[in-house]
């Protein structure tokens, strides 16, 4: 088999594979000199949901709203915060719409809750329903038996 023959799908592979590859909206000049920062930085951001994109993290928008919360994230790390406290900052100033994965308190708990609540909600009243369904018996006046029997016998 020649090169050639081997380098065309291989080509092709690549050529279809660029558009998944994935891309990351953090520019170099972004960046911070120290890798062990840095690391801290993309994981923060990585929890942080974009105002503008709704349900992409601040680490893959291109949202300047997103660019400048990295630039804060990063200067809030300089300045020596810890993670818990950076995203407290954030917190404060965006609400907890922010958060990726929300806390479990307060009105959060009633959100995480409202699920299975609704579902055993529905499940009760679908259980009320059939069992009500097999209780209801009809009684016949004579009358009606007299007739039914007549109705049945044509």
């Amino acid at each position: 088999m020649s090169r050639l023959a081997l380098a065309v799908p291989v080509a092709l592979g690549v050529l279809f594979a660029l558009p998944t590859a994935p891309v990351f909206a953090v520019q170099p000049s972004e960046m911070l000199a120290d890798p062990a920062l840095e690391a801290r930085a993309r994981e923060l951001s990585k929890e942080l949901r974009c105002p503008v994109c709704q349900n992409e993290n601040i680490d893959d928008s291109d949202a300047q709203i997103a660019k400048t919360l990295r630039e804060v994230i990063r200067a809030r790390i300089l300045e020596g915060d810890t993670n818990e406290e950076v995203m407290a900052f954030v917190t404060d100033r965006f609400g907890e719409f922010v958060l990726l994965k929300p806390g479990t308190s307060g009105w959060n708990l009633l959100l995480w809750a409202a699920g299975p609540l609704m579902l055993i909600g529905g499940l009760a009243v679908a259980v009320t329903t059939f069992r009500r369904k097999g209780q209801d018996e009809v009684t016949l006046t004579p009358t009606e038996e007299a007739r039914l029997s007549e109705l049945l016998k044509d």
